[in-house]
């Protein structure tokens, strides 16, 4: 039987991009689509933009689209809709993908509590490569110790509301767990005005915003006489939706829990 899968935001183009890859899924089916009051896509098929007929319209209500019929939602929207479609997953035991960022430690604890009851995946990269790359991350930072300066830096469009990205900050996890050492104590988010030098340890982070850019991330372990430098370029969000429909198929054989695409790709 075909998984049954629902996309909110399906009017936003990584919507889009996702129902494309769902109906190109032979071992999938598009259930549900879900988008804000207001989105012109609402009352539309969800293929309308594709250029082809699904027979799933587009809906504002996401308690009725989830009522039935639903075995995973994909969620890529923004935190305050991904916690109300948290809460009406749980109720009807949906699962559900979130490749959204930007939670604050509150919203992630209430993730953590919807988890006992249904299986979600929360990444904040869906990407495959990006995945591969944070534990290529980890594996340095465990070989090289705190004599190379580690610097994590971050290049996106112009619309993105978040810094540094989620993913950069997972990169910056990364290296502290490479070195069994606290993120937060260690993390320098933003430098400004005269900070003095670099503190030994320390995971720097710089972020550029700009024009249409899909997504780039580079770690930089910089020592003496040395560099290296691991580093994801993203062309296109093709690579997010085939992360988040392996995710989705995840979910179809695994139970309740809080899960990560190292789960999904065996990582």
């Amino acid at each position: 039987m075909a998984l049954r899968i629902a996309i909110a935001g399906a009017g936003g183009r990584m919507g889009r991009m996702l129902i494309e890859a769902v109906l190109a899924d032979p071992q999938g089916r598009l259930a549900a689509a879900l988008d804000v009051a207001g989105s012109p896509a609402v009352g539309q098929d969800a293929g309308a933009p594709l250029g082809r007929a699904t027979g799933v319209t587009v809906l504002a209500d996401a308690d009725a689209a989830l009522a039935d019929g639903v075995d995973v939602l994909v969620d890529f929207t923004r935190p305050e809709g991904t916690m109300a479609h948290l809460a009406l997953a749980r109720r009807h035991g949906v699962g559900l993908v979130i490749g959204t960022t930007g939670f604050t430690p509150a919203q992630k604890a209430a993730i953590g509590a919807a988890a006992q009851d249904i299986g979600i995946v929360l990444a904040p990269n869906m990407s495959v490569g990006v995945n591969v790359m944070i534990t290529l991350v980890e594996a340095a930072a465990r070989a090289l110790d705190d004599r190379y300066d580690a610097e994590v830096y971050e290049v996106h469009h112009r619309h993105k509301v978040d810094a540094p990205s989620g993913t950069a900050l997972a990169l910056g996890e990364a290296v502290a767990r490479g070195r069994g050492v606290d993120f937060a104590a260690n993390a320098v988010l933003s430098r400004q005005g005269h900070t003095g030098e670099r503190r030994r340890g320390s995971i720097g982070f710089g972020t550029l915003r700009g024009g249409d850019i899909v997504g780039e991330h580079v770690v930089m372990f910089a020592g003496t006489g040395e560099r290296i430098e691991i580093a994801h370029r993203s062309g296109s969000r093709a690579n997010y939706a085939e992360g988040s429909l392996r995710a989705a198929h995840f979910l179809g054989r695994h139970g309740p829990g809080l899960y990560g695409m190292a789960d999904v790709l065996g990582l």
